[in-house]
């Protein structure tokens, strides 16, 4: 459910980003540009974007577009609200962009036994270890999850289980 959700969020807020990237090029392509729409725009993004670096460069923007749209005439002025503008949107295309390994991406991929061993022991991922740091992690974490230390049962046994997969992986099959 939670995850669903997640889903739906992120997909609101890329439309919101393509709408707002489509509304800032036509802005900034325009040979008249409307100072007036192109600041409720920038307006808009500092209100209600989530992303912080957006917001902040859509705040930035917004007194540049106000006097912009005040004094049509100074070319210079036009000038520093044509770079602003141009600001927030190589901001919104950097958030838009797909991430590498990222595109499509689905539920997250399973653990091998030896992984989610290490995971529990809190061990790192891609290091080669020693049966005595294995020994180290699990007498570390074993002080607190012992019952008769006041843990769980279930938490030691899973311990010990996580210590015995990665001091013998041959004999344990990824589930």
């Amino acid at each position: 459910m939670a995850y669903s959700v997640r889903l739906l969020s992120v997909a609101r807020m890329m439309e919101r980003l393509e709408s707002w990237k489509l509304a800032l090029e036509r802005q900034r392509t325009a040979h008249a540009v409307d100072w007036d729409e192109a600041g409720r725009l920038a307006a808009e993004i500092a209100r209600t974007s989530p992303d912080a670096t957006l917001r902040q460069a859509a705040e930035q923007a917004i007194p540049i577009l106000r006097q912009a749209a005040n004094d049509r005439d100074d070319h210079g002025i036009a000038v520093a609200a044509q770079r602003r503008l141009g600001v927030v949107l190589d901001v919104v295309h950097e958030l838009a962009a797909p991430r590498f390994g990222r595109r499509n991406a689905g539920p997250p991929k399973k653990l091998t036994n030896e992984e989610r061993a290490r995971k529990t022991l809190g061990l790192p991922l891609a290091v080669q270890l020693t049966c005595d740091e294995i020994q180290q992690a699990f007498r570390r974490l074993a002080k607190s999850a012992h019952p008769d230390r006041g843990g769980s049962e279930q938490a030691f046994l899973d311990l010990a289980a996580a210590r015995d997969i990665l001091i013998h992986p041959g004999a344990y099959k990824d589930a």
